[in-house]
């Protein structure tokens, strides 16, 4: 850094010492349209379920999901992720319910892009929410099968093209997916649907709650750290990125989010591409839980989305999407 003055010539207190001029000098700002606000679906009729291990997040049945979409719309939310709890009975170790026009994602795109126009329907496209063993790919000799398991993705993707989806959103780890897909998309004339990838996606163990929000935490054999990617490793991330880049990735996500603003910065300074991150469910349920016991105050929300702006995300998933837009309003 250049020499740059010193005391007492230079105060930097003298730009902080009245809210306007604060809000003059203020670096990194958070409003409605950095939010994409996950809502998870399941079968059956009015009902509203809570997840024990998310306080504050439920499953909602499809016959809910309109007023939550007029209410993200309400809010300026620009995009919605779904995300399906499938019956036990309807899983299988190939994960074939995916790949079912009638599947509650299915189900779910076409009930709201028949009303709604003005907000992006994310869907994920991985096998774990739709197999026995949890993974998020097909096994061979309990190893996650790279190139059968990108054959089922693409037939997922098209599916959820041809039902409205408006941003894929690979999140299996595969190698080659990306190129495979975005190939499958343009033949098939779905030349501006988007993909998102999960281009960066660790390995964690924040990724608990999530798993036992769609049904699949109980069910999975093994962990997954045959595909995605090792904790210890940055520089990993950016030929993960790039790879992607050059297959036709539209955004990539980093997730978790958090513990990882630093592959962010690294993603954001290497690459001219909008970053998205991921604020996990681990992440949300001890902010959570630490506000609801009184540990620490309801701002820590706001400052840990915060924290994803500076680090470089042009975007956040988080379930807090929908109380901290009503904040932001006000």
């Amino acid at each position: 850094m250049k020499n740059i003055g010193s005391y007492p010539n230079v105060r930097l207190r003298r730009n902080r010492k009245t809210e306007w001029s604060r809000r003059l000098v203020q670096e990194s700002n958070l409003s409605p349209n950095d939010l994409i606000w996950p809502i998870f679906i399941r079968e059956g009729k009015n009902i509203k379920e809570s997840i024990d291990t998310m306080p504050g997040v439920y499953r909602y049945s499809l016959d809910k999901v309109e007023k939550l979409v007029q209410r993200a719309i309400n809010k300026k939310i620009p995009m919605i992720a779904l995300f399906p709890n499938t019956p036990l009975s309807k899983k299988n170790k190939k994960g074939s319910e995916a790949v079912n026009k009638n599947n509650l994602v299915c189900k779910a795109l076409r009930l709201i892009k028949k009303k709604y126009k003005n907000i992006g329907i994310m869907c994920d496209v991985a096998l774990d929410p739709y197999t026995t063993h949890g993974h998020d790919g097909v096994l061979k000799d309990n190893y996650v099968d790279n190139d059968e398991t990108v054959k089922i993705l693409v037939k997922q993707s098209l599916l959820l093209a041809r039902m409205g989806c408006d941003v894929i959103a690979p999140s299996d780890m595969m190698d080659g997916r990306i190129g495979e897909i975005r190939k499958a998309l343009d033949k098939n004339n779905y030349k501006l649907v988007q993909i998102l990838s999960y281009a960066v996606k660790y390995a964690s163990s924040f990724y608990g709650p999530f798993r036992d929000a769609i049904g699949s935490k109980k069910l999975l054999k093994s962990d997954k750290k045959n595909y995605q990617m090792d904790f210890k490793n940055s520089k990993e991330a950016l030929r993960e990125v790039a790879l992607d880049i050059k297959e036709g990735a539209d955004f990539v996500m980093v997730k978790p989010g958090m513990p990882y603003l630093d592959i962010i910065r690294l993603i954001k300074d290497n690459f001219k591409i909008p970053v998205f991150a991921y604020q996990v469910s681990g992440e949300y349920s001890l902010i959570k839980n630490a506000v609801k016991n009184n540990i620490l105050s309801d701002k820590i929300i706001y400052e840990s989305l915060i924290s994803f702006k500076r680090a470089g995300a042009n975007a956040i998933i988080t379930y807090f999407a929908d109380e901290v837009a009503d904040k932001l309003s006000k």
